[in-house]
């Protein structure tokens, strides 16, 4: 069978965006700016941004939704953009799911009040994987069914990327944040089942108990202690690439110790308007590359300059422009340096 696109499994969202003047202390209240609505959710985000960068690739969407209105909206959108939806279960008297996310006006912080509806319903142990290429998966942790521990060991996430290595897949997972003992339960089962894995210093710190903080795009980050984590993901089981991302940058590893570092485009603060998206789109410029046969510095600078684009905009995919005019772009703006890297055949 010749494989072809990626198939993304996982959290289907409504992202409502709420743009505040200022985060309030405790009881008091905050201005709300702006309201507007648009798909959300690791696994959608995946198939949302890889059109969005162009991909002429076959796109599917494993997951489910309510039979609402914020449903209707997510099959509307794949519609449009051309995603396949025939693995989107609309499940009756479900909620679809659906984030509240208070982004401040100025710099792009945000907090998140999340309702799971639907997505706590997710069951992919007999979902079709088709002739995809490619399986994304996104995001353990906050899917009830997939989360639960299955006898013998693991859980859904991991039987999912099993059966996907064992049909020929290319298996790759990213998450969301949680507290660490929490992605060390429901995450760490998966590695030995994943090709990529494309994640946060905060994700990768809880799997490595690796610790290395990075406040912000332009303050010091710890590149070896990054590239340690990237390389202790591949200890742990990742086979072929772990890349781990920060506002400054990010690193990869591949077996045998090589490791890679990109510092992130140098966008001037006063173009960042959101980040809710930016973690999703520089996943996507990663998985672009890969399904392609790209190296690995190409991906990596897709990936910068996905996120990039991203937060110029409100919204969690909107900014996304085909690869090339991402990648025009980040080099108009310059990238962040990196000390170099030494390199390990």
């Amino acid at each position: 069978m010749t494989r072809e696109g990626v198939l993304c499994a996982g959290t289907i969202l409504v992202d409502v965006a709420k743009v505040i003047d200022a985060y309030p202390a405790l009881d008091h209240l905050a201005t709300i700016e702006q309201v507007s609505l648009s798909t959300g959710g690791p696994g959608l985000n995946m198939a949302v941004d890889l059109r969005m960068l162009g991909a002429a690739f076959p796109i599917g969407v494993l997951g489910a939704v309510g039979d609402d209105e914020h449903g209707a909206f997510i099959l509307a959108e794949c519609l449009r953009l051309g995603i396949e939806v025939t693995g989107v279960r609309k499940l009756a008297g479900a909620v679809t799911s659906f984030t509240d996310g208070m982004i401040e006006r100025e710099g792009g912080r945000r907090t998140f009040f999340h309702h799971s509806g639907a997505n706590a319903l997710f069951d992919a142990s007999a979902a079709d994987l088709g002739r995809a290429r490619v399986l994304h998966a996104g995001a353990p942790g906050i899917h009830p069914v997939m989360d639960r521990p299955q006898p013998g060991g693991g859980n859904g996430w991991s039987a999912l990327l099993q059966r996907a290595q064992a049909a020929g897949l290319h298996t790759n997972m990213e998450m969301v944040s949680l507290a660490p003992n929490r992605t060390t339960q429901v995450a760490r089962p998966c590695l030995p089942y994943l090709d990529s894995l494309v994640i946060n210093e905060l994700e990768a710190g809880a799997l490595t108990g690796i610790d290395a903080p990075a406040p912000t795009a332009d303050g010091p980050a710890d590149w070896p202690a990054l590239e340690a984590m990237a390389l202790g993901l591949i200890e742990h089981g990742v086979s072929a690439l772990a890349v781990v991302h920060v506002p400054a940058g990010c690193v990869a590893a591949a077996p045998g110790g090589r490791t890679w570092r990109q510092g992130s485009v140098r966008l001037p603060r006063e173009q960042v308007r959101s980040t809710i998206g930016a973690g999703d789109a520089f996943a996507a410029g990663v998985i672009l590359g890969l399904h392609d046969g790209w190296a690995v510095e190409r991906c990596l600078r897709l990936a910068v300059a996905s996120a990039a684009a991203s937060v110029r905009s409100p919204h969690t995919s909107a900014g996304i422009q085909p690869a090339d005019i991402c990648l025009a772009e980040a080099d108009r703006f310059g990238y962040r340096p990196t000390p170099p890297v030494q390199r390990v055949y």
